[in-house]
C-alpha cells in the first residue's frame, strides 16, 4: 500500500506563511531609501557598465520614460511615508521639506540633462536624509499627540 502525502501539513504551512506575510508591516522609509539609492545607482553607475546597449537597440541610459518613472516612484513612496510619519508620529515638516527639495532637483535633472550629475548628487542626498530623519523622528516619538492631532 502506497502512503499518500499529507496535504493538510502543506496547506497549513502555506496558510501560516500567507498569514505572516499579511501581518508584516512595510517600512516605507526603508523602501524610500532603497528606491532613492536604486535611482542613484541607475543614474551614476549604469552608464559606466552598459554603454554598449545602444549597439543592440536598447536605450535605458537616458530614457526619459524610465527616468520619469523613477521620479514618480520616489514621489509616491516618499509622499506616503512622510504623510504617515507626520500624521501618526512626529508632526515635523523638516523631512517633507528636505524631500520636496530633493524631488525638485530630480525634476530639474530631467529637464537639464547637461547638469545631471550636479543635480543628482544633492537630490539623492536630500531624499535619503529626509527618509532617515523621518525614520528617526517616528522612532523617537513613536505615537505623538499634540493639540492639532486628529487621531
Amino acid at each position: 500500500m502506497i502512503k499518500r502525502p499529507n496535504h493538510h501539513f502543506a496547506t497549513m504551512l502555506l496558510f501560516l506563511i500567507f498569514a505572516a506575510f499579511m501581518r508584516a508591516k512595510i517600512n516605507w522609509d526603508a523602501l524610500g531609501i532603497t528606491a532613492s539609492l536604486a535611482c542613484a545607482i541607475h543614474c551614476a553607475l549604469l552608464p559606466l557598465f552598459l554603454t554598449s546597449l545602444p549597439l543592440f537597440g536598447v536605450n535605458i541610459i537616458h530614457n526619459l520614460f524610465f527616468e520619469a518613472g523613477m521620479v514618480a516612484l520616489a514621489f509616491f513612496i516618499g509622499s506616503y511615508s512622510f504623510y504617515h510619519g507626520y500624521r501618526r508620529h512626529h508632526h515635523s515638516f523638516t523631512p517633507f521639506i528636505l524631500f520636496s527639495l530633493g524631488l525638485l532637483l530630480l525634476v530639474l535633472k530631467l529637464l537639464f540633462i547637461h547638469y545631471e550629475t550636479w543635480l543628482l548628487i544633492p537630490a539623492v542626498t536630500l531624499i535619503v536624509t529626509a527618509h532617515i530623519l523621518n525614520f528617526r523622528y517616528c522612532r523617537i516619538h513613536n505615537h505623538a499627540h499634540s493639540d492639532d492631532c486628529e487621531h
